[in-house]
């Protein structure tokens, strides 16, 4: 018996002495109201109104029962706002890449909050966003995807020392002094130039940068560069990788404003296929759906620094990225 719904019924007869009444405030038909008033007083072990009258009336049985009927009723009721309030306010984790912009960040905070949602951001390499998806630790993520098939990229470059001078007199190639695109062509050593280090400084790659697919690109781009293989090194934490290209012994492949925001040179690089692509993921709900909420996904877009893609929705940039799907093919 779903003693919540014989109770509901049992309320309503009672404040409307009438059985049809009762049926139309509760939306049901009145053979389905007399049956759960049936039911519930054989439960109770006695008659709940008195039939015999042309009005129905409470019997002495239903007059004793009946505040406590209410009150039971009342507490599923709050019972049910508790729930709904605990369940708006519930926290929802957001998987994001380490470094975004703080102030991106509250934006989308704030505006989850408007909505009766709290976000907590989690910063977390690519492989653990795509991972707390699946497992339901995590409501949204920025997942990374080739960045043809991203609906929104970020360009990538090379941050070097802010000093053309190294601290040991060597000249560090400073990349960031033009907004020249780099080509990996220019990291070959180039023969007859004094000013050129004896060994050529290493490029390091950050965590978020170390997923299978972006590095199978980068081995292939790196290979038709004539470079040797390896001249790109994965990086640890990012906080060392940025001293080493800071102290002018390593140059780093990041975005710009990571490098400009720790005073580091920062010039493009001139290979699309090498940039970050991402799209806003969502943990499927009970029915399978993942669905984004539209307010979110340009505020978390925003917090890497990333731009949308021209072209229509599904596919990715569209012709003006041919290029770098060849490119990424090899």
């Amino acid at each position: 018996m779903d003693l919540l719904a014989h109770l509901e019924a049992y309320v309503a007869t009672a404040d409307e002495a009438s059985f049809s009444r009762a049926a139309d405030r509760l939306g049901i038909a009145q053979p389905l109201l007399s049956r759960r008033i049936k039911t519930l007083e054989e439960h109770f072990g006695g008659p709940l109104f008195d039939r015999s009258r042309r009005q129905i009336t409470t019997t002495e049985l239903g007059v004793l029962l009946l505040p406590y009927a209410r009150d039971v009723l009342d507490r599923a009721q709050r019972l049910r706002q508790v729930a709904g309030a605990a369940g708006r306010a519930r926290l929802r984790g957001v998987g994001v890449p380490a470094h975004c912009a703080p102030a991106a960040l509250a934006r989308a905070i704030r505006a989850g909050a408007e909505r009766g949602i709290t976000l907590g951001m989690c910063e977390l390499p690519p492989r653990e966003r795509v991972s707390g998806l699946a497992d339901g630790s995590l409501a949204y993520a920025l997942v990374r995807v080739p960045p043809e098939r991203g609906a929104y990229r970020v360009p990538l470059g090379l941050a070097s020392a802010p000093e053309p001078e190294a601290t040991d007199g060597e000249r560090v190639p400073a990349f960031g002094g033009a907004r020249r695109a780099i080509q990996l062509e220019d990291l070959r050593p180039r023969r007859g130039r004094r000013a050129e280090p004896a060994a050529p400084l290493p490029v390091l790659t950050l965590p978020e940068d170390q997923v299978p697919a972006h590095q199978d690109r980068l081995e292939r781009a790196v290979a038709r560069a004539g470079l040797p293989p390896g001249r790109f090194r994965p990086a640890g934490p990012a906080a060392t990788a940025l001293a080493e290209t800071l102290a002018g012994r390593a140059l780093l492949l990041c975005a710009e404003p990571f490098a400009r925001q720790h005073g580091a040179r920062w010039a493009p690089l001139g290979d699309r296929s090498l940039h970050r692509g991402y799209e806003v993921g969502a943990a499927p709900d009970r029915t399978g759906a993942a669905d984004v909420p539209d307010w979110l996904v340009p505020l978390l877009a925003a917090a890497v620094g990333a731009a949308r893609e021209p072209g229509p929705p599904g596919t990715g940039t569209g012709a003006e990225d041919v290029p770098a799907r060849l490119a990424a093919r090899g």
